[in-house]
């Protein structure tokens, strides 16, 4: 017992931390999101989206979790206990959800490159990010109404779904919501990822065999396709001991797994709000530099001014774009040889 009492006040500014990193992080997504939103392409709705499931997971769940960690007991009662279980499961399902639609959207884009035509539409864009919602609504609706269980963790400090209480009555639950909240969407996320890379790779070659050069639509692509890969592999990576750790509490006595045990893939999963920020701060130009033109971040002359190579419009996971170079007449877009994204 002094062992988790030590771990609990030990996680305490570690949980404070990430609260504070995870609200900061993703209100500057949304932040530049708005700041943006007249230059925003369909596409990219969906990583605003997924910014506004970590922020809604930072902010109805976190506060309560670092006070109960400060305190070393639950504060909430039974009712309490019940909605955060809820929006735990809530958020989890929304995010994981939402990536799987953005891989999709990302692989969707990339089947032609070259192409200046919108292949996603504002209206297709807003009913699936409906669809996440939904979909995760239901689905965290589903232990209220008796299939599956809410209840507090092992350690006491915070609730979600009661894994050790549905080895028979919720175990139809348990085989369901971890094959179509977490086998099918990795399966998902992996084929469209490395049907992206596969594109990538053959347009790389192809232009290369035109023009000995690689174009800046597919320096953008291959960008967007690394800050893609790494919001998914961490969400993913970041929640697979948390299930790893639950599914050993549904096949077997969930009381040999020690508290501390238990406590560490919480507080790992937890974090998963934290990185998508900070990828896109290193990995997207146009957003870094957005960020550093803010007010109270520009502090001097040289971080006001961050060099780009590149012209990256899209600062999020999923959209590119790369205005083609006009000649001197007028001529629509039409008009303009794929060569000209190929080779300008």
């Amino acid at each position: 017992m002094i062992a988790v009492s030590s771990l609990l006040a030990a996680a305490v500014r570690p949980a404070a931390a990430l609260s504070v990193l995870s609200i900061v992080g993703n209100l500057l997504v949304l932040v530049m999101a708005f700041k943006r939103s007249s230059r925003m392409k369909p596409p990219e709705l969906l990583s605003v989206n997924l910014a506004v499931t970590d922020l809604g997971a930072a902010v109805t769940m976190y506060p309560l979790s670092v006070a109960s960690a400060w305190s070393h007991r639950w504060l909430g009662g039974d009712a309490v206990c019940l909605y955060y279980g809820l929006a735990g499961f809530f958020f989890g399902v929304a995010s994981i959800m939402n990536l799987t639609v953005l891989a999709i959207v990302r692989f969707v884009v990339s089947l032609n490159l070259q192409s200046p035509k919108e292949k996603i539409s504002w209206k297709m864009v807003k009913l699936l990010c409906m669809w996440t919602w939904l979909y995760a609504l239901v689905w965290a609706l589903f232990p209220v109404l008796g299939w599956g269980r809410y209840g507090p963790e092992p350690f006491g400090l915070s609730c979600s779904l009661a894994w050790g209480q549905m080895k028979h009555e919720g175990f139809s639950f348990v085989i369901s919501m971890f094959s179509f909240n977490l086998l099918m969407p990795t399966v998902i996320i992996v084929c469209c990822y490395f049907g992206i890379a596969i594109k990538l790779y053959l347009t790389y070659k192809r232009s290369m065999n035109n023009c000995n050069r690689i174009p800046n639509i597919l320096k953008l692509h291959r960008r967007l396709f690394i800050i893609a890969v790494l919001i998914s592999t961490g969400f993913i990576g970041c929640w697979s001991p948390y299930g790893l750790v639950s599914l050993w509490s549904v096949f077997h006595d969930s009381s040999s797994i020690p508290p501390e045990v238990s406590l560490l893939p919480c507080m790992f999963a937890k974090s998963s709000t934290v990185y998508n920020p900070m990828i896109y701060y290193f990995f997207s130009q146009s957003f870094k530099r957005e960020v550093n033109l803010l007010p109270w971040v520009c502090l001097n002359t040289f971080s006001c001014h961050v060099s780009n190579g590149v012209t990256d419009n899209g600062i999020y996971a999923v959209s590119a774009n790369v205005e083609p170079k006009v000649p001197a007449r007028s001529t629509t877009l039409d008009e303009i040889s794929d060569s000209q994204f190929l080779c300008k």
